[in-house]
This record gives structure tokens, sequence and C-alpha cells, in this order.
């Protein structure tokens, strides 16, 4: 019997034939034709005032820090529970991070824990939209509003994730923070390999993007014919990928329709196959949120305790079946532990201890479903 992967990456088959396109076009370095397709697609379809492929979303990240003046002493509000370039691009600039803890119903932060951590020193929050699965947005900008706070979200696995608003408006995530990132690996929805994106929705930051992106000149203007010559003018690094990686990302995004659709029927398998497992205790499943869609980025189930989930990761491997367990609280990582001001976060630690991942791939098909599934439930009636 064949293994099943925790992950596969999908090609839609244009991927070499746009790759060999941009090689052939003579401009392989940052900014081609296909890097210039993929920012227009995603300001069309998502409303970004300003969209910039970058390597990877934790360089996505740090042009954030960077374009928000992120300063020794400033502290930063985000989630424990988040993969550690969230919190590393903010340390970079000498941040202090203040870490809030999860929501007692979804990995994501608890929004109400918020107001309480802003001191003077507070000077943005970074949401992270777990699972593709929107946070509070409307609390969160109305207190970074009334605290005068940035807001940079986290959407590295948000990519077709909708934020239902109390008004009745649907946004998409990433377009309504000041600044959002976004990843490509090959692990999410819509991939490159490696690769990121920085979504800019503020016209503060525009210009600024642009130059930190490339090193910190001007360039961008200058192939704009813009100025004459260009030159160094501020701060930056070299952010922005080859336009080979924006060929295989943009073969991705003429799919995304058939991705996504895909992908929701998997999501749906899985919760419909282990719904009779929660409905006996045994785990819990991702809840619905009102104030969100599903881009079904993953499927995760909640275990009661570490030893089961344990237990049940070699079950699933001894049947040819990959899981994973996901983030490591970052308040009680070697790196940040001693730095770490606040007390116990035990809903980020519960989902640490937990959380498992099932496979998520767009080539499971109905007979793997039935399999994974099944060998699940096999766990339990045992």
């Amino acid at each position: 019997m064949n293994s099943i992967p925790f992950n596969k990456p999908y090609l839609t088959g244009k991927e070499g034939h746009y790759i060999y396109q941009a090689v052939l076009s003579g401009k392989i370095s940052g900014d081609g034709v296909f890097t210039k397709k993929c920012h227009t697609f995603f300001e069309q379809k998502y409303g970004f005032k300003k969209s910039l492929l970058t390597t990877s979303c934790t360089d996505a990240l740090e042009m954030a820090a960077i374009l928000i003046n992120i300063q020794p002493g400033d502290e930063v509000i985000m989630p424990s529970y988040t993969f550690v370039s969230t919190s590393n691009a903010f340390v970079l600039r000498g941040a202090h991070i203040v870490f809030c803890d999860s929501r007692t119903d979804h990995p994501g932060m608890d929004e109400d824990a918020i107001e309480a951590l802003i001191t003077p020193r507070t000077k943005a929050i970074v949401p992270v939209h777990y699972a593709g699965i929107a946070c509070d947005m409307d609390k969160i900008m109305d207190i970074a509003q009334r605290h005068n706070l940035f807001v940079v979200e986290d959407a590295a696995q948000a990519i077709d994730a909708y934020y239902l608003g109390k008004d009745g408006s649907k946004r998409p995530l990433g377009s309504i923070g000041h600044l959002a990132a976004f990843s490509f690996h090959e692990t999410k929805n819509i991939m490159s390999g490696e690769g990121g994106m920085l979504a800019i929705n503020d016209d503060r930051f525009v210009d600024r993007a642009e130059i930190i992106r490339e090193k910190g000149t001007n360039r961008s203007k200058f192939f704009r014919g813009e100025v004459d010559k260009y030159g160094w003018v501020d701060i930056g690094s070299s952010f922005l990928p080859s336009d080979i990686i924006a060929a295989f990302l943009y073969a991705q995004l003429e799919n995304l329709d058939d991705i996504q659709r895909k992908r929701m029927q998997i999501w749906t398998s899985y919760y419909n196959g282990l719904k009779e497992l929660q409905d006996n205790g045994f785990l819990k499943l991702p809840p619905a949120t009102p104030y969100s869609t599903n881009n079904a980025h993953m499927f995760y189930i909640i275990l009661n305790d570490a030893d089961t989930r344990a237990k049940l990761i070699d079950h699933l491997k001894a049947n040819g079946i990959y899981s994973v367990f996901h983030y490591l609280s970052l308040h009680k990582s070697p790196f940040y532990a001693s730095k770490h001001t606040g007390g116990e976060l035990p809903n980020s630690d519960h989902y640490m201890d937990c959380l498992l991942r099932l496979p998520m791939f767009y080539e499971l098909e109905p007979a793997d479903m039935d399999r994974i599934t099944g060998t699940i439930k096999s766990f339990f009636i045992k």
C-alpha cells in the first residue's frame, strides 16, 4: 500500500512553460514580465493598493517592520502560537514581543485579551490568520485606531480567505490592516516553492516599500523613467524574487479557483468523516467562525491530550499516513523564554500539545480520504 505524505506540491502543468518564457525574455532577475502579471492579479482580485512579491513571507514581514519604523524598545503584540518568522521580523528591529494567548475555540489570538497588553511603548498588533480563518478584524482595527497602533496582518496561510464584517462587508484577508504578508511556500494553497508577498493598504507606505525592497535604492523609479539615475536613498535589502519564481507562481494563480475547489472538497470530506469522533468526545474539529470564510488551507484536529496525539501520530505512521503537529509556543522557546514578561498562556500551550495537522494537498482522492479517516477511527475504536 502506498504511503500518504503530509504534503505534495501540486503542479498545474504550465509552470515549466512559463519559466521557459521567462528565461527566453532575457530578464530573469526581479520585476520581470511575470512579476508584473502577479502584482496585477493580486491588486485586481483582492483590491490591495500595492502588491510586491518577495522571496518569502519572512521577508515581507521584515519589510513591514521597517516600514512602520520599529525601533529598539517598541512593543509588538502578537500570538504566541505562530511561526517564528512572525516574531523574528520585529525582534530584528529591536522590538520587545508581547505575546497574546490564543482563543479557547480557535488557535487565533484572543482579541479580547489584546487591549490589556497595550502600554505606551506599544507600536503594532500582528494578528495571524491561522489556517486561513480570520481574526476578528473589526475588533482589532477598532483597538488599533483608538490607541494609534499599526496593524500588520500575518496572512501567510490566508490566500483567498475573506473577513465577513459586522456591517455585512466581505473583505479579503490581507486587505484590512495597514500591511499584510503572504506566503507561497510549497505547503500553501498557491505556491512557488519559496516565495511571499507584501500587500500594502496604506498610501503612506507605497513609495518607501519599493525602495526598501530594492536594497534602499530608487531603482524602480529609474526603470519607470521617473528619475534620470538611481541611488541609495534609504535602508533596505534584496527582497525581490527572480522572475522565474514569479513565472511558477503565475501558473498557480491562473488555476486558483480549481485549486480552491478541490481543497474545499478535501476539507469537507475530512469534516464529515470525523464528525462522529467529535460527537463522541474523542477530538475536536475546526470550528465554524461567523466572521470568516474557509480557504481550506489545512485540516487539523485537537486531541484531548499530548499522549493521545503522540500515539495517534504513531498509529497513522504505522499505516503509511504522515501527520504533523504544528507550532511550539514562542513564549516558551529557548530563545525567548527568558525575555517573555507576561504570564502563562494556557490556550496556546494546549494547541501546542494537542493540535494535529492531517495530510492536505490537491491530489488526495476519495479513497485516500476514506483511508485516513478510517485509520483515525480505528485508533479510537481500539
